[in-house]
C-alpha cells in the first residue's frame, strides 16, 4: 500500500469512498454528498489531500488536511479520514494519520487538531491516543446523528 498525493483520476474513487462515510452518518459533520465538480473543487482546496492506494492501484482510503484556523492560529492543521467500508480493518487509517502527521510537519504545520472526534467512534480514538494525539475533554451533544440524536465529540491535538 502507498499513499500520495491524489490526482486528478483518483477523483471518482474518492468521492465514492468519501460519500460512503457521509451517508453512514456516523463519523463526519458533513450531511451533503460530493459530486464530481463539488469533490474536484473540496480537494483542490486543501493543503494535501492523499490518498491510500492497494496493491491493485485502487483507491481504499484517503485524507484531507487544511489550516484548522487563520492568522495567528493557521499553524495548527485539521485532518478527516476516510477509509472504504470493505477495507476498514486493515490498518489503513493508521497509515493515512501516520502519513498526515509527518506530511502536516513538513508543510509547516506546528500542531494536528481534530475538532469533533465522535465519543462513540471508540476504534479512532484508541488509534489517535495511541499514536500520542491529547485529548481535550468533551463537548456534550456536539454531533447530531442521522437520527436526531446527539452525541458528545471528543476533540484531540498532536503536537508535530
Amino acid at each position: 500500500m502507498i499513499i500520495r498525493a491524489y490526482e486528478p483520476r483518483d477523483l471518482g474513487s474518492m468521492i465514492e469512498v468519501w460519500n460512503e462515510v457521509v451517508e453512514e452518518g456516523i463519523a463526519f459533520p458533513q450531511e451533503e454528498t460530493l459530486t464530481m465538480e463539488t469533490g474536484a473543487e473540496f480537494f483542490a482546496a486543501q493543503s494535501l489531500a492523499a490518498v491510500a492506494e492497494d496493491e491493485t492501484g485502487a483507491v481504499v482510503g484517503l485524507y484531507i488536511l487544511h489550516p484548522n484556523n487563520v492568522g495567528r492560529c493557521g499553524h495548527i492543521a485539521n485532518a478527516s479520514y476516510a477509509v472504504s467500508a470493505a477495507r476498514r480493518g486493515g490498518h489503513i487509517g493508521e497509515k493515512l494519520v501516520t502519513d498526515s502527521l509527518a506530511r502536516a510537519k513538513a508543510l509547516g504545520f506546528r500542531v494536528l487538531q481534530f475538532n469533533a472526534v465522535v465519543e462513540s467512534n471508540a476504534g479512532a480514538r484508541h488509534l489517535y491516543e495511541r499514536l500520542g494525539f491529547v485529548p481535550l475533554g468533551s463537548i456534550p451533544g456536539g454531533f447530531r446523528h442521522k437520527d436526531g440524536r446527539y452525541e458528545t465529540i471528543c476533540p484531540y491535538y498532536h503536537l508535530l
